[in-house]
Formats: C-alpha cells, structure tokens, sequence
C-alpha cells in the first residue's frame, strides 16, 4: 500500500469503500479453498486470514482517524504490525464460519463508513478537519485495500495448480 496522497475522481466516497469491501468478499468466497500455504506477494506473505485482518484494521484505524477530526481531537497513533507479520492465527483453515465472520464484520464496516461519508458535505469531504488528507482521499485510499485479498486471489481453482 502507497503513502502518496490518493487520487480521487467524481466517484461517491462512500461508494468506494463499500466497492472495495465488496470485491475483498466476492474473493473470500473462494478461500475456503485455502491449502494452508501462504501466498507471496511481494515481500509479504498473505493468508486469506490475514488479508481480512488487514482490511478490517485499515477501516478501522482510518474510520477511528475521521471521527478524531470531525470531533477536533487528536488522532491515535497507528500501532498496527500490519502485513509485517504474520501471526498463528492468519495460518488457521478459513472455514465457512469464517467467512460468514467476515462478511458480517465487513458489511457492518461498510455501512458504518456510506452513512458517515454520506452525511458529510462536499467541502467537509474536500476541506477536511485536521492535519492529514481529506476525508475524501481517504476513502479512495482505503480502495486500496483490495491488495490484500488480490494477494490471496481467487481460490476457486486451487487444484488446479495455484
């Protein structure tokens, strides 16, 4: 992922991000099929679990950054390992259940981040609060998280030789 300041076009910020989340799922369906090896991407190593992870922290740590701004505090500082590490737990099966785990965890995200993006004016999206990018260059930024599940792919044809 990029720290450049994201790009933006005259897409709904909040379609975005709930654009993205629902690509991220559409991939996760096929994970079940996960052999239990990681997959190289880059430097990093990628598990269908920890793509999820990665996802969920991201809109997390960005979502916890916009609400700071709009209500004038300080944002906390960005602990996350992020996709430096890979832990025991990104190396389980990916089941069924998880999968409907992350479904529901993302989904919520995602309507969490439409109805706020969509309450914010255009110059609140384009003028933000704060120091940092626009709320609307975050949201852009956040599109980007689909690398972590591009890194894991589309798992259906496992067998056949990925």
């Amino acid at each position: 992922m990029s720290d450049e300041v994201p790009i933006t076009d005259g897409r709904e910020p909040a379609g975005v991000v709930t654009a993205m989340i629902d690509h991220v799922l559409g991939l996760a369906v096929t994970w079940t099929a996960w052999d239990g090896r990681p997959l190289p991407a880059g430097d990093r190593l990628y598990t269908p679990h920890k793509a999820i992870r990665r996802v969920t922290d991201h809109l997390i740590d960005h979502l916890a950054e916009l609400e700071a701004r709009l209500a004038g505090e300080r944002t906390i500082p960005d602990r996350w390992h992020a996709s430096a590490c890979t832990t025991p737990v990104d190396l389980a099966p990916f089941t069924d259940q998880d999968l409907d785990e992350a479904t529901s965890r993302l989904t919520r995200l995602g309507r969490i981040w439409a109805a706020r993006l969509t309450t914010l004016t255009p110059d609140q999206l384009d003028h933000s609060p704060g120091e940092g990018w626009t709320f609307r260059q975050i949201a852009f930024h956040l599109a980007g998280s689909t690398y972590y599940a591009d890194a894991v792919g589309n798992l259906s044809a496992i067998g056949s030789g990925r």
